[in-house]
């Protein structure tokens, strides 16, 4: 088994992170992945709404890999006549999970503004019978406070922000002792992992026993990401986020198989080849299932109709949508599961 260059992963993780992505806000950081791609010598197509699909090579039925680089995150509502923003979600991100976290938003005019998610009220000293017992909730009690002198929702739109703009979370990315704490890791730590395999296989020439593409989606936290595939893909793997919990086998450190998820049942008999693949190579793996709120970028594929066969891995993670926590040794096995299904 080759080698897998946690170095390299670690450092593409922290640079996907570095570039704001949230749902529908993909083009700065289509133009980053773009330059990686160009870097490890891959040629590769844009989607048109949002995505990019790279050509790994090998010939016969192809298999589609795919891992997604939309966040989740904040959108502007309306300008609130304090001069703060009132704001809804963009995927499935909860008002408990992000509050007092440090956001950027983005305008139509390329403008970048921080602030941070905060209660109203907001002092406990001052009203804590009412933040501790009325639940956060983004439609009344919970908005975005600017950085800005600003006390009207004039004054706020003189600075240019208006309903629509883009509001992205501040990742807070921290590693140590072998453990990645950050917003995200849901899936920009699986897109790492991808885009390590593909830098072993371009560096080392090693030869794939069938046709891959490699699939950065944009719209995956909304339902959407992969809608479109080439007309060659039989097969289809998602790598995203396993997440830990009551009832799951999932650890941080190891990769998941998924066998089923919210909607559908993953494909006997390809989900039965990724487990064989583990086995053999010795990776380190359960099998889980993923209920009630959760799918992958295989599952709108097969509602927009393809003929394909489909599964799913990932990383054992804590935290779902908050501020996640998974292992380098998720990653690893994740790595090695991928590197064994396509060369053995």
């Amino acid at each position: 088994m080759l080698k897998f260059d946690e170095k390299y992963c670690l450092d593409i993780f922290e640079q996907l992170l570095s570039v704001d992505s949230t749902t529908g806000f993909y083009e700065e950081s289509q133009r980053q992945l773009c330059a990686l791609l160009d870097a490890l010598g891959y040629p590769y197509e844009t989607v048109r709404k949002g995505g990019v699909i790279a050509d790994l090579g090998g010939e016969g039925n192809a298999l589609c890999i795919t891992a997604h680089l939309d966040d989740i995150g904040l959108m502007v509502r309306h300008l609130n006549a304090d001069g703060t923003l009132n704001v809804c979600p963009v995927g499935g991100l909860y008002p408990f999970y992000c509050m007092m976290e440090n956001v950027r938003v983005h305008t139509r005019e390329g403008k970048v503004f921080t602030g941070a998610v905060c209660r109203t009220p907001n002092s406990v000293h001052v009203t804590e019978e009412e933040l501790r017992l009325t639940p956060p909730d983004f439609r009344s009690n919970v908005c975005v406070v600017l950085d800005e002198n600003v006390k009207s929702a004039e004054d706020v739109r003189k600075l240019g922000i208006e309903t629509g703009d883009s509001i992205a979370l501040e990742p807070r990315f921290v590693y140590a002792n072998g453990y990645l704490k950050s917003h995200f890791v849901d899936d920009k730590a699986c897109a790492a992992v991808l885009l390590s395999l593909m830098k072993t296989l371009k560096e080392e020439k090693i030869p794939l026993k069938r046709k891959v593409y490699a699939y950065f989606a944009y719209y995956e936290e909304i339902g959407h990401g992969t809608t479109v595939l080439p007309a060659d893909v039989t097969d289809m793997i998602a790598v995203d986020i396993a997440p830990t919990g009551p009832d799951q086998n999932s650890d941080e450190r190891k990769v998941s198989i998924f066998a089923k998820d919210s909607r559908y049942p993953y494909h006997w008999g390809l989900t039965n080849e990724l487990r064989q693949a583990a086995i053999e190579a010795g990776v380190d793996y359960v099998m889980d299932i993923f209920t009630p709120h959760y799918g992958t970028d295989c599952d709108p594929s097969l509602t927009a109709g393809y003929d394909i066969r489909h599964g799913a891995i990932g990383p054992g993670t804590a935290n779902s949508h908050g501020y996640e926590r998974t292992h380098v040794d998720g990653l690893r096995a994740t790595y090695e599961l991928l590197l064994a299904y396509l060369t053995k």
